[in-house]
């Protein structure tokens, strides 16, 4: 018989408080050999802002924060032959508070009849990170690859280079993304559309589908796709009913910062209980009728119970609801490394891919 002495400690941090990531015995070793050379596989250096420094310092310390993650991604997607079968153009849209809005719109070369569409809302804190980048030109090539048509949003940034738009400028240009598919979903060839991101843009897939119930276009959405979402804004204190921010603590990201970049988000805090900048605050009236959703989180992300949670209130509320844990991984780990985990980064593709044919 099994004694509570021979029973394992809790998992990460909790029971192993300054735990490192290599050395945890549930991490994907192909994950820490690609994290290595990079030095990611142990505790990032404490961030010198949190969430009480002056938003000027915040805002340097992002835009600081915005070049070294765009040098881990550009190192992790380098040398990665071009994805085939695929061809993109760029659109240009006027957003719904005026503003110059720029589409990146991926298809197959080849198609027969109507393919679903993925309005994807890149991550980075809703703060930092373009649509741009390589990693998310990546990634949305090999969704088009595998029979989709995508459509990247470059939302105006909180803070970094491109400029300061707090919360809810980067809501509102993914909504007026999401809009623009469905007018021209005929011209555009497409069947149904779900609203997609990892992080920040997990927030944001899922603060869209808030917003359209709230504003009354909710038919204009087929289903979200959230992947590793930035939901909770409980990093200043961190909760308790969230153990993955003790568990996970310092594993690739430091829970500190990413309550320093909510502040760049929502500068004087009078959005900090607002579902549409903090989905986790939605309640039964917010999130009934609200389209099928996936949530989708790390094992080793110290956000990863705020997506499970928020998955549990949309079940509470009817939704029709999938979840799904990506064993070994931190966070956005199955998005992240092609090159080191082509399995698992397929593997999320193929889920995304089923879900939008599903609908």
């Amino acid at each position: 018989m099994t004694s509570i002495d021979t029973l394992p400690t809790l998992p990460g941090r909790l029971g192993t408080p300054g735990l490192q990531l290599k050395d945890d015995p549930r991490a994907d070793p192909r994950m820490l050999a690609a994290m290595a050379p990079l030095g990611l596989d142990v505790a990032p250096e404490a961030a010198p802002v949190d969430a009480t420094s002056p938003i000027d310092e915040i805002l340097e310390y992002t835009a600081g924060a915005e070049e070294g993650f765009g040098g881990v991604f550009d190192a992790l997607f380098a040398g990665l032959p071009p994805v085939d079968g695929v061809i993109s153009v760029t659109e240009v849209i006027e957003g719904v508070d005026g503003n110059p809005i720029t589409l990146y719109i991926h298809r197959p070369t080849t198609t027969d009849g109507p393919l679903p569409c993925i309005v994807h809302t890149h991550g980075g804190g809703m703060v930092m990170l373009s649509a741009a980048d390589a990693s998310f030109v990546r990634w949305r090539d090999e969704l088009a690859a595998s029979g989709l048509v995508v459509i990247g949003v470059e939302f105006r940034n909180a803070a970094g280079k491109l400029g300061t738009h707090a919360f809810p400028a980067g809501l509102n240009d993914c909504a007026s993304g999401a809009r623009w598919a469905h007018a021209h979903r005929d011209e555009l060839g497409i069947s149904t559309i779900v609203i997609s991101g990892e992080s920040g843009g997990g927030n944001l897939s899922a603060a869209v589908a808030l917003k359209a119930k709230a504003e009354g276009w909710l038919d204009e959405i087929d289903g979200v796709y959230s992947q590793c979402p930035y939901i909770s804004n409980a990093w200043a204190e961190k909760s308790s009913e969230l153990p993955s921010l003790y568990e996970n603590d310092d594993y690739f990201l430091n829970v500190s910062m990413m309550g320093a970049i909510a502040r760049a988000y929502d500068p004087e805090g009078v959005n900090a209980s607002n579902p549409l900048a903090w989905p986790l605050f939605a309640e039964g009236a917010d999130l009934a009728g609200l389209p099928p959703h996936v949530i989708s989180v790390n094992q080793l992300d110290p956000l990863r119970d705020e997506g499970l949670r928020y998955a549990q209130k949309l079940l509470a509320a009817g939704v029709s609801v999938a979840s799904r844990t990506v064993n070994g991984t931190c966070h956005a780990g199955d998005s992240i490394f092609r090159g080191a985990m082509p399995e698992v980064y397929a593997a999320t593709v193929r889920d995304i891919k089923g879900f939008a044919e599903s609908l």
